[in-house]
């Protein structure tokens, strides 16, 4: 997801999208701790996502 696309989403959708990527991102480590999964640089990527929308959601919240 790219920062542009984040900064068109209010703060209920953006909170909503966060707790949805912080999901994906504990069920791609608990999956990738148990057996490898295909490709470990998604982890990276959800990660920055998850980071990306949590950051938004703060400038936002300080406005």
């Amino acid at each position: 997801m790219k920062q542009t696309e984040i900064k068109d989403l209010s703060v209920a959708e953006l909170q909503e999208k966060l707790s949805q990527t912080k999901k994906t991102y504990n069920d791609l480590k608990m999956a990738h701790a148990i057996s490898p999964i295909e490709n470990p640089l998604q982890i990276r990527s959800v990660r920055r996502t998850v980071a990306r929308l949590a950051t938004e959601l703060g400038k936002r919240e300080q406005q």
